[in-house]
């Protein structure tokens, strides 16, 4: 089966901070996953380089908003690759391979019918003498009176139209803006709704809040909505007589999975189509905001265009917190990505966002949660384990793994840990799959505890060799299991165990476990290191990281408010 995994796209128009990766980071964990079960995976995802704050900022700064995507595009992939995202490819909505094949798929909806061209009310600033964009336009919301931006309200979620705001205001200027008649064209998002409803009711493997937000909008009654508007920056309406006119930066952005998927092709040489088939398996990773753009909006355009697989499965994830507080990068009350890269391990930072991963309900970040995790389970606990272990075979058995029998109830647990884990994962239930692997760890440190090999070496050298030659198969098998979640500390110990374990799956294809032509793409399953390997450098996984580090870090974001 095909994989698709669709990331979402952050805007260039600020750093990363941690409530970003927290939605982001589950999708570099389903790739990895599908990798070593063998699966054909296309992981996708840029920078969205067109969307309204961008210009805001632009304008502020008195720059292009070419130069703050470009700054911010840089920033994104640098902390990606730092952070081990594995992306198949990682694009740009300002390239023009993706303008090409936006207005492709744009032209596409023309000519199914999907779009028509209305004369409507658009938002106009006399004193900026422009059309505003959506977000250009704020005020109160028709529907709960919270504060609220022209195309959603955060507050309860409705997607809205400038015209809509009650008591509205230029965000530029700060005065009332006015409306004029203008020509746009528009996705029937109301000719989908029968076909959405029969798609959102046989949907799986839908996280609760996108069933019931997508549940709101479908009884409310789906709503056409503007698929180009009056903007300087995007990309252009691929028709005569609409000049200056742009598509609509959330039909475009929606469309960049797509457009991704054929720059792979074209770069590599393969066929992006049965990763858009209906044979394929399709996630989508996402914050709850991006809710409506991908189980409403991105389904219209892909039923629209025709012949393109719609998303299978939703992982949006709630909200993270930060020290009990919602986030806010106006005040400064966040925890941004390429600062907390220069001190801590990539490895604890997507430790602790999956162990308190947003998946039902919002999560927290705090300075003491975050090193207590870090120090309590993956120095104390996995960490521990592989060190002592390693160590021990290094001084008592000559670094080598020793002659010895696997404890087969150990055998067992960790077949069923594979089977256990490997469908958590595919359900998107991560934070349960990585529990159910540090359970094993605790189990592990409590296995080496009670058979006393230092002991045991000295009056009964074959028990401690068989305790330790257990101990090595754990080990080996943690590397892969935990690998989705820490692939830089999963590699450390890979160079440590001394076998890279392509070599232990060809032995494992010798044995009859599995078929000689999959043994280097499927690794998803139990393997044994063999007698007599040598090991590697033994040196520990994670370092201690200080407790003092609480209040240093505690100070720092109070100093950083604005």
């Amino acid at each position: 089966m095909s994989i698709f995994i669709g990331g979402a796209w952050p805007y260039a128009n600020g750093s990363l901070h941690l409530g970003h990766l927290s939605s982001l980071l589950p999708g570099d964990i389903l790739a990895r996953y599908y990798r070593l079960k063998g699966e054909p995976v296309l992981y996708v995802s840029g920078s969205d380089c067109h969307g309204t704050p961008i210009a805001i900022r632009a304008e502020k700064e008195g720059v292009t908003p070419e130069a703050i995507a470009d700054a911010y595009h840089r920033e994104f992939e640098d902390c990606f690759t730092r952070l081990g995202f594995s992306y198949d490819r990682y694009t740009r909505t300002d390239s023009s391979h993706h303008r090409r094949h936006v207005q492709e798929l744009f032209l596409r909806l023309l000519e199914s019918g999907s779009l028509e061209l209305r004369e409507v009310e658009q938002t106009y600033c006399a004193a900026c003498e422009k059309f505003l964009p959506d977000r250009y336009v704020e005020g109160l919301c028709p529907k709960c009176g919270a504060h609220a931006r022209g195309d959603q309200c955060e507050a309860c979620q409705t997607v809205l139209d400038p015209i809509d705001l009650l008591e509205r205001r230029c965000k530029l200027c700060g005065s009332e803006p006015t409306s004029r008649q203008t020509e746009h064209y528009y996705l029937l998002l109301s000719r989908y709704q029968e076909e959405l409803e029969r798609y959102a009711q046989n949907a799986s493997g839908w996280r609760d809040n996108a069933v019931h937000l997508t549940r709101r909008y479908l009884d409310e009654g789906l709503q056409d909505r503007a698929a180009t508007r009056d903007l300087p920056w995007g990309v252009d309406v691929p028709l005569p007589g609409f000049e200056g006119k742009k598509i609509y930066v959330w039909i475009e952005a929606v469309s960049g999975y797509w457009t991704a998927s054929q720059l792979w092709a074209e770069e590599t040489g393969q066929d992006a189509a049965p990763f858009w088939s209906d044979d394929a398996l399709a996630y989508y990773i996402h914050g709850k905001d991006n809710i409506p753009f991908h189980t409403v909006i991105l389904p219209a355009l892909l039923l629209g265009a025709g012949g393109l697989h719609l998303p299978d499965r939703i992982v949006s994830g709630e909200y993270l917190t930060l020290e009990g507080q919602k986030i806010s990068t106006s005040r400064g009350w966040a925890v941004w990505v390429p600062d907390v890269l220069e001190r801590y391990d990539p490895d604890s930072l997507r430790y602790f966002l999956t162990a308190n991963s947003p998946e039902k309900h919002d999560g927290d970040f705090s300075w003491n949660e975050f090193i207590r995790s870090h120090n309590g389970e993956l120095v104390n606990a996995f960490g521990n384990f592989v060190h002592r272990s390693l160590v021990f075979l290094q001084k008592s058995f000559d670094a080598r793994v020793p002659e010895g029998t696997l404890d087969e109830t150990v055998r067992l647990e960790l077949e069923a840990l594979y089977e256990r884990t490997g469908e958590l994962i595919e359900q998107a239930e991560l934070k349960k799959a990585l529990d159910e692997g540090f359970r094993f760890v605790r189990s592990a440190n409590k296995y080496f505890d009670t058979r006393k090999p230092w002991v045991a070496v000295k009056k009964e050298p074959a028990h401690a060799a068989d305790t330790l030659y257990t101990c090595v198969q754990i080990a080996a098998n943690l590397a892969r299991l935990l690998s989705p979640f820490l692939p830089f500390a999963c590699t450390r110990l890979e160079g440590m165990l001394g076998t890279p374990f392509h070599l232990l799956d060809d032995q494992a294809a010798g044995a009859g476990i599995t078929e000689p032509g999959q043994v280097l793409s499927c690794r998803w399953l139990f393997t044994e290191v063999p007698a007599g390997t040598s090991l590697g450098t033994i040196q520990p996984l994670f370092a201690r990281i200080d407790i003092a580090q609480v209040d240093v870090e505690t100070e720092r974001l109070r100093n950083a408010l604005t």
